[in-house]
């Protein structure tokens, strides 16, 4: 197995952990907005880090982390992804996973197996547009659906997030995001941020008065909202 991307240390994308961020490639959608387009279309050169030089790195880094996040791409595709976590948890650290939930059951099996302690999952718009901004046309909402439905369950830590692009989101998506995903524990709007790997040029984001009016509306819905 061969991690794509590395990031040694991060204390934003494990919630009040200090942690690194492991990079798998490959997804089933493409979302515009994606700023991960070499993971995701399978371009990068040569992987980042071995499985076996992940490990060395953890084993030197006992005591001062606290968890592995990992993303991609969509981390759930790769079949190797148990072997991954099985080493980490072997470790001592906790493990975050990130998920767009199109593999309801894959996350199922992982918590079951005591190898994942917190998701984080992307809600990438109302369902209504959902096709159109993941980049898939036909798109079956019925595995982001029962994906959701876990997740408001409780039984794993867990957060919902959306990547809010101009081109994409406006106030009706928010609208219809609210009654879907109520009770949930918390819910970040994450401010889209152009990069040069992005896989479509030309997007833009909203201004932050706009983002807070979005926060706004989320919060009947959700107790713990905030803008990112």
């Amino acid at each position: 197995m061969t991690i794509d991307g590395f990031q040694s240390l991060t204390l934003l994308d494990f919630p009040n952990k200090v942690g690194c961020t492991v990079f798998l490639g490959g997804c089933n959608f493409r979302c515009p907005f994606c700023h991960n387009a070499p993971l995701v279309e399978g371009e990068r050169p040569s992987p980042a880090m071995t499985l076996e030089e992940l490990h060395h790195f953890l084993t030197r880094r006992q005591g001062l982390l606290d968890g592995v996040c990992v993303s991609g791409g969509e981390p759930l595709l790769n079949p190797q992804l148990p072997q991954l976590l099985e080493l980490v948890k072997g470790l001592g650290y906790l493990v975050k996973v990130d998920t767009n939930g199109s593999f309801p059951q894959r996350l199922v099996e992982l918590w079951k197996s005591g190898l994942v302690d917190y998701v984080a999952m992307d809600i990438k718009n109302s369902p209504a547009r959902y096709a159109e901004t993941v980049g898939v046309p036909g798109l079956d909402l019925s595995p982001i659906r029962e994906s959701v439905s876990w997740l408001l369950e409780g039984r794993v830590d867990y957060e919902f997030r959306t990547t809010v692009v101009r081109q994409f989101h406006d106030a009706q998506s928010f609208a219809q995001i609210g009654p879907w995903i109520a009770g949930a524990k918390r819910y970040y709007l994450q401010t889209f941020t152009h990069r040069d790997t992005v896989l479509r040029p030309g997007l833009s984001a909203w201004d932050g008065e706009t983002m807070e009016g979005f926060a706004a509306q989320m919060r009947p819905y959700v107790s713990n909202v905030e803008v990112r």
